[in-house]
């Protein structure tokens, strides 16, 4: 293994410096074939970086030379932007390695901390911030914890962070627990830096979660992996969610050195009994009371609402929440996808009402510098007070829904639905897994400068532009996204039949096929919205209503909120009122 670094001009280095780092914290699930209706695979994931790299990107299968090495990247959405590598929150990386979509000469190019030894066939995947599905129809989600270490530094003998763990194991693996067995071994073997993370793993049959931390001061990193039980649903949202290790279970693995350490660094003891994993390793819940358990109530609360989940726990180290749950009714790809699209709607918690929510019921808390923030907030520190954290949250890059089919071959089985921006106001399109490139709207974006030829600023446009009269153009979206939505949905047993034809004659011919399905639908969702925003400007311009040929049809504000304001005490007379100066 080697290192090298790399320096480039002052000047440079201050255009990357104009992307500040942002924290991503986002939301995961598993729903087990027993669990939906279909008796498909699903694993979620919202990408909560607001504008970090939205591209969706292809990268190839490829065979390598006997003896070669695999470049291991560092990840600017683990802590931030660490400038001699030249990886940004905005562009996650920019070279050869990872295939044509990344290749930009113009672009500094990215440096490897270090290397691992390369197999003879990698295969071909789709890429994110985070590894995401490859053509075997192994799926990944994410979300990001906090632990007892940290902020860890790379470095050779801290190589990894999940996101370059998983595309590892996207170009090696063809099922979930060949993917826990690989990504245990590296980070063994190479140690870990970043912070705390959870791993939601799943193939077509079975499905694993596995989580890690960094290793603390010059001490082995260490991870514990567990499979969801079929029938199951599994849930994360920045906090880790395996309890007690029990050596005796077949349904974990986890890493031989975690008692040692554990012990050595005075975590736990033998006569604590077994070693619990979220105790021993982390200091509870991720950024301030609430923001990681009040989502796993919600999700849990809704799927199994016959269990009589309660929103209040006694500290972040509960287990009123079980590792995973069975729900009430089996889910369909609509309510899989519905997951992500809630803002507590319907509680005592809903973000939709109050004054917050302003007079069109605007469930978007836009955080300031008075807010818990940061990787992990301090567990000690004061907080002027937090916004409930909702599963749709305004700084969401991107969502999706990995669909894993084990009736069909994997290129047609595995189906991956993406949606830009806000998962409550976006439109999800279908990427088959064996495609064989991305349609460009979607491998198109710059953080830093709005263009039109960006799916990304599509939609991140019209959430913006949502928030002028929220309870009225989020009809609006959902009327418009269930029709293309339901469309795809229509589309794709179609292609299915018409891959599976193809298929029998020739794979490449079938792969071909689904790559311009794939990229014709996601080309007519970026279109279509892009003319349904162009409606919402003139429609919600200026505060009314318009329509062709009735122009300005003034709404006003809700009576109820109009009483909460100044107006029912406004000018009535000439006479200057009593205390007006």
């Amino acid at each position: 293994m080697r290192c090298s670094i790399h320096k480039y001009s002052p000047y440079m280095l201050g255009i990357f410096a104009a992307c500040a780092s942002i924290s991503l914290a986002c939301t995961t699930t598993i729903v087990t074939p027993g669990a939906s209706q279909s008796g498909a695979m699903f694993v979620t994931h919202s990408d909560d970086g607001h504008l970090s790299d939205a591209r969706i990107m292809y990268v190839p299968a490829a065979d390598h030379e006997p003896g070669s090495e695999r470049p291991v990247y560092y990840d600017a959405v683990s802590m931030g932007e660490l400038e001699q590598y030249a990886s940004f929150e905005y562009r996650r990386y920019a070279g050869a390695s990872r295939g044509p979509d990344y290749e930009d000469p113009t672009a500094p190019q990215t440096e490897p901390i270090g290397y691992i030894p390369q197999v003879a066939h990698t295969y071909g995947y789709l890429d994110g911030n985070y590894g995401l599905m490859n053509e075997h129809q192994l799926m990944f989600g994410e979300c990001t914890d906090g632990s007892k270490t940290d902020n860890a530094q790379p470095g050779p003998t801290r190589l990894f962070y999940s996101a370059e763990l998983a595309r590892v194991a996207l170009e090696r693996c063809k099922t979930a627990k060949e993917a826990v067995v690989l990504i245990g071994e590296l980070i063994d073997t190479y140690g870990l830096y970043g912070t705390g993370e959870t791993l939601p793993i799943g193939d077509p049959e079975e499905a694993w979660v596995i989580e890690m931390v960094p290793g603390p001061k010059d001490m082995p990193s260490l991870w514990a992996a567990q499979k969801v039980p079929d029938g199951e649903v599994f849930v994360a949202a920045n906090e880790l969610r395996i309890r007690d290790i029990d050596p005796d279970n077949p349904d974990q693995l986890f890493s031989t050195n975690l008692h040692t350490v554990a012990q050595a660094m005075g975590w736990w003891k033998p006569e604590d009994g077994k070693l619990d994993w979220l105790r021993t390793v982390s200091l509870g819940e991720y950024n301030h009371p609430y923001y990681s358990l009040r989502r796993v109530w919600r999700l849990m609360n809704k799927l199994a609402p016959s269990k009589g989940f309660s929103p209040w726990v006694e500290d972040g180290y509960t287990r009123a929440y079980p590792f995973t749950i069975k729900p009430d009714n089996k889910l369909s790809r609509q309510d899989v996808m519905a997951l992500h699209r809630d803002h507590y709607e319907d509680t005592m918690f809903d973000m939709t009402k109050g004054v917050a929510a302003g007079p069109y019921g605007c469930p978007y808390r836009i955080l300031g510098p008075y807010d818990a923030g940061g990787d992990v907030a301090d567990p000690t520190a004061k907080l002027e007070g937090a916004w409930e954290r909702p599963l749709s949250v305004y700084y969401c890059t991107y969502v999706y829904v990995c669909e894993g089919r084990k009736d069909l071959p994997d290129p047609i089985g595995g189906i991956f639905w993406f949606g830009n921006g806000k998962p409550a106001e976006t439109c999800f399109t279908p990427i088959y897994c064996g495609v064989t490139s991305v349609a460009k709207p979607y491998r198109t974006c710059d953080a830093r400068m709005y263009t039109r030829d960006s799916a990304f600023w599509t939609f991140n446009f019209v959430e913006n532009w949502a928030a002028l009269n929220y309870a009225s153009i989020h009809a609006d979206i959902v009327a418009k996204r269930s029709v293309l939505e339901h469309e795809a949905a229509e589309g794709v047993k179609a292609a299915d039949a018409q891959a599976l034809a193809l298929y029998k004659e020739d794979p490449e011919k079938a792969r071909a096929y689904l790559t311009k399905f794939s990229e014709n639908t996601a080309v007519n969702i970026f279109t279509t919205w892009q003319e349904f925003g162009d409606r919402l400007v003139a429609k919600y311009a200026d505060g009314g209503m318009n329509y062709p040929g009735r122009l300005n049809d003034k709404l006003g504000y809700p009576a109820e909120w109009l009483q909460t304001t100044s107006w029912p005490n406004g000018p009535t007379s000439y006479e200057q009122r009593k205390g007006e100066q």
